[in-house]
């Protein structure tokens, strides 16, 4: 499901949990709803409500976390394509046709890494380097320097080229990322019980309906953050790609 799926079911899932706290206040027998079991309840729901409180945050750390690393490494990538692009062009013109392929190649992986390619890759499927990036790379290593300065600059951009494969391979590792299933279930049972708890003790007027409302509308907007930021690459958070998209100025010549 996409974060604001998931968000809104949550949500929805929150105000059931009120209705039936309400629900159950009416049914349950009165010495169930005693001083004594509210107590022990409202012990334990700020046990579980600092234990949720704590597992958000660190959620939402790790989330902003992730975010900012991909976002670095997209940076990073983009300084290389430039430095590149740099060093084919101090080896001479015999690399005008390189850097031509390069250019095909930045627009090739950005629409990749967006997804906003004619051809998305499926879901848990291997690796596959594009056309154009292997010949940019065979290419490189085709090069055939004369002199010290061309065997210089042919080693670095194949160093070069090599670190950017790198960085494109942890991307792809990367956008695998996400919070386990199992632990938003866990994490949703908690609050869950938490907004049954609030209803269940005291009456449901329409001002405290409304409020409860908006602290799951709340609760269910933090897990949206959070699981955009773990999909940095779509959604309403995501990378732009103008950077990497616009790294060259189209060759003149």
């Amino acid at each position: 499901m996409t974060p604001l799926t998931t968000s809104l079911t949550v949500f929805a899932i929150l105000v059931a949990g009120v209705l039936l706290g309400a629900l159950l206040r009416r049914t349950l027998p009165d010495h169930h709803l005693d001083t004594n079991a509210k107590d022990a309840v409202r012990l334990g729901c700020a046990l579980m409500a600092t234990i949720s409180g704590m597992v958000l945050g660190l959620l939402t750390n790790s989330a902003n976390t992730n975010f900012n690393v991909q976002r670095d490494e997209i940076r990073q990538m983009t300084a290389g394509i430039i430095q590149l692009d740099t060093q084919l062009r101090e080896f001479g013109p015999e690399a005008l046709p390189v850097r031509r392929l390069l250019r095909d190649a930045v627009v090739a992986v950005a629409d990749r890494i967006w997804n906003e390619g004619a051809v998305k890759s499926t879901p848990n499927a291997p690796f596959t380097a594009t056309a154009v990036g292997n010949a940019v790379y065979q290419g490189t290593r085709s090069l055939t320097p004369t002199n010290d300065a061309q065997r210089f600059y042919q080693t670095q951009a194949i160093q070069t080229v090599n670190a950017i494969l790198q960085m494109r391979l942890v991307l792809f590792e990367q956008s695998s990322g996400g919070i386990p299933v199992p632990f938003l279930v866990v994490l949703v049972s908690w609050l869950t019980i938490l907004f049954v708890s609030f209803s269940l003790f005291t009456p449901l007027s329409p001002t405290a309906f409304v409020a409860l409302v908006l602290i799951a509308l709340s609760a269910s907007g933090a897990i949206f953050l959070i699981l955009e930021m773990y999909q940095p690459f779509s959604g309403l958070m995501q990378i732009s790609s103008e950077p990497l998209r616009k790294a060259l100025a189209p060759l003149t010549s």
